[in-house]
């Protein structure tokens, strides 16, 4: 069944909102993390860490030279003291949780929770967790000391819709001792998407009520002596005399959640500078003797220390899946969060309405482009718009903003598909009008010729054997003379669009109009063998369509009207004429002549239909005729027979 045109531009436009809200769906969550992976490592590589931070990590350095893990947690308190009592370091978090006992030295255990709390520069972590503790004497006692371990004071301005208590319902079951000693504890959580990678951080915590502060935002705090932060639905604020915090953030179901800004890594684990845990340890040891340090204490004037651990241990390595680096150290996401904060460089996520907007617009831009402008102009345009937006990104990613890269590419292509689908609905549609119009003017199987062949049309030609009709209004001069000029063109309008479809409709084509008078064509440009007889029967059919409008004519008051046919076959050129500016398809030769020769020889011999000896010696077994005589034919030095067709043989 074929479909209306108006039809397909419904099922395309319909197609095309369908597919676009699928891939939308669909893409948004294949493509929107790889590309902002990708992005965020191309643009990291620009942004170099703060030199004001350092970390000091128990790897594989300290393992072999201070002894296999695990630790007597006395060794803590060396780097602890080293950095308390022997630096000007403003700050250090501890990036450790402190849960299992040391079963084969308690007194060790005992000593490392007794002196914790000499340590007033110290934050230490805490892990929030989605299970309930397993021992209730244990959750009310901690829960009730666990606001005790910070000092910072929220201002709390969120909609009241972003005030509810996180999904937290525990947190790390620590050692009791340790637990009521510590000065200070900050959160260490992360967020980690659907597809394993770290982009958030969980920079505020709401549990049973009360506000808890990400390590980094409380290593901030001492850092910049800032007591104060408000929170409102899109920002935190923190403020003093030397520090302005404005961090952009995001929050959802008790939680605010802050984008991580991350900076050069060039070794894939590590983006700031980083001292071995023993290095430390052994400086100090050298100080308490007397003699010169490894490391020496000058170094953290003024820095912010970052102590954990990342070794090939299974208790010790630690390395987080990031889009910087699958093996990102989790120890420097919590030196990058405080990094952030300190030096307000933070990345912000455009929202997704935002994006939606984006694809949208370039796919409307792209399809406005592909169906108005010409198709070279269209795709150097089209590939231009995906380039600016590519670079329009890379120049987001550069200042911290992400926006989407991958799917307003691919919807741009996905607009280039659409766009000329629609180009060929509509374009298809006016080519089927064009014909339509110049099958009025010229044959349409002429013009199908033309269309299949249109990479080739050119001036030129061949000869063939073909076979020529032409007819003619017997005594027509004497009839536009009874008649208006306007009746004449409308009996002539009625004559000729009676007898175009009998030629087309027996393989002729009808080369033109010549007044009163039709040139029609049998065996080019439609391959034929029997044009002949094509010819001849054609001829039959127009005579007996004569007859029957003569009847109509008569009624109507008009005059009668006579044809007279003139068939004949023969050599002939047939090929394109004129200029290269302008062609016109025609069949030129010896055989059309004597086609219109023979058809002149009708007045002569009262006769209605004649064809040449070379016609009839093609069709004698299907026609009747009498042969009247050899005749003279003007430009032919020999003489012809012709002869009159009676019937055709059914």
């Amino acid at each position: 069944m074929e479909i209306s045109h108006k039809k397909s531009l419904i099922l395309l436009t319909v197609a095309s909102v369908v597919v676009f809200f699928l891939v939308y769906l669909i893409g948004y969550t294949i493509f929107q993390y790889k590309s902002y992976n990708f992005m965020m490592k191309q643009t990291s590589v620009n942004k170099t860490a703060s030199d004001d931070i350092i970390l000091v990590v128990i790897d594989n350095k300290s393992l072999a030279k201070l002894g296999r893990w695990p630790w007597k947690r006395t060794m803590f308190l060396e780097i602890f003291d080293y950095l308390e009592h022997y630096t000007e370091a403003k700050a250090y978090g501890f990036d450790a949780i402190i849960i299992a006992p040391d079963t084969d030295h308690p007194e060790y255990d005992k000593e490392f929770s007794d002196r914790i709390g000499e340590y007033e520069r110290l934050i230490a972590g805490v892990g929030f967790m989605y299970d309930d503790f397993k021992d209730e004497d244990y959750k009310e006692l901690y829960n009730d000391i666990l606001p005790t371990k910070h000092t910072i004071k929220f201002t709390d301005n969120r909609s009241e819709k972003y005030k509810q208590n996180s999904p937290y319902h525990s947190f790390t079951p620590f050692l009791k001792d340790y637990f009521y000693n510590i000065n200070n504890l900050g959160s260490v959580n992360t967020h980690q998407d659907s597809d394993g990678y770290i982009r958030k951080v969980d920079q505020i915590i709401k549990y049973k009520d009360e506000l808890y502060p990400s390590l980094g935002l409380f290593v901030y705090a001492k850092a910049t002596g800032i007591e104060e932060f408000t929170i409102t639905d899109k920002y935190l604020y923190g403020k003093n005399d030397q520090f302005n915090l404005k961090m952009p953030i995001i929050n959802n179901n008790g939680i605010v959640y802050s984008h991580i800004a991350y900076y050069k890594t060039p070794d894939g684990v590590y983006s700031h500078q980083n001292i071995s845990a023993s290095d430390v340890i052994e400086s100090l040891r050298n100080l308490q003797k007397g003699e010169k340090p490894i490391i020496n204490p000058e170094i953290f004037k003024d820095k912010i220390v970052f102590v954990g651990s990342n070794a090939n241990s299974q208790a010790l390595q630690d390395v987080k899946r990031t889009p910087v680096s699958d093996t990102f150290a989790g120890l420097d996401i919590q030196a990058t969060n405080f990094n952030n904060l300190y030096k307000n460089e933070f990345f912000t996520e455009v929202s997704p309405i935002y994006d939606f907007v984006v694809i949208l617009t370039v796919f409307i831009l792209v399809l406005l482009l592909i169906c108005t402008l010409p198709i070279p102009v269209a795709l150097m345009c089209t590939s231009l718009v995906m380039f600016l937006y590519f670079i329009f990104t890379f120049l987001m990613y550069n200042h911290r903003i992400g926006v989407g890269l991958i799917l307003p590419e691919v919807f741009m292509l996905i607009a280039i598909g659409f766009g000329y689908s629609y180009r060929y609905l509509v374009e298809g549609r006016k080519k089927e009008k064009i014909q339509s119009a110049m099958g009025k003017y010229i044959s349409k199987d002429v013009m199908r010729n033309v269309v299949s062949n249109i990479d080739s049309v050119k001036l030129g030609g061949k000869r063939a054997c073909v076979t020529v009709l032409f007819a003619d209004i017997r005594g027509f001069t004497s009839i536009s003379e009874q008649l208006s000029a306007e009746e004449v063109t409308n009996i002539l309008n009625e004559y000729f669009s009676a007898i175009a479809p009998i030629i087309e409709n027996h393989n002729g084509i009808l080369n033109k109009f010549m007044g009163d008078a039709v040139l029609a064509v049998f065996g080019e440009p439609i391959k034929n063998e029997n044009h002949a007889i094509d010819a001849v029967r054609c001829a039959d059919s127009m005579l007996k369509k004569v007859k029957q409008l003569q009847t109509k004519w008569l009624d109507e008051g008009k005059p009668k009207i006579e044809i007279g046919v003139g068939i004949s076959t023969g050599e002939a050129f047939v090929g394109n004429i004129g200029s290269e500016e302008r062609l016109e398809y025609t069949v030129i030769g010896d055989t059309v002549n004597t086609a219109s020769r023979i058809e002149n020889y009708n007045k002569v011999y009262k006769t209605k239909f004649l064809i040449s000896e070379e016609t009839f010696l093609r069709v004698q077994k299907y026609v009747d005729v009498i042969k009247i005589r050899e005749v003279a034919i003007r430009g032919k030095a020999k003489k012809i027979n012709i002869y009159e067709v009676l019937r055709i043989i059914p």
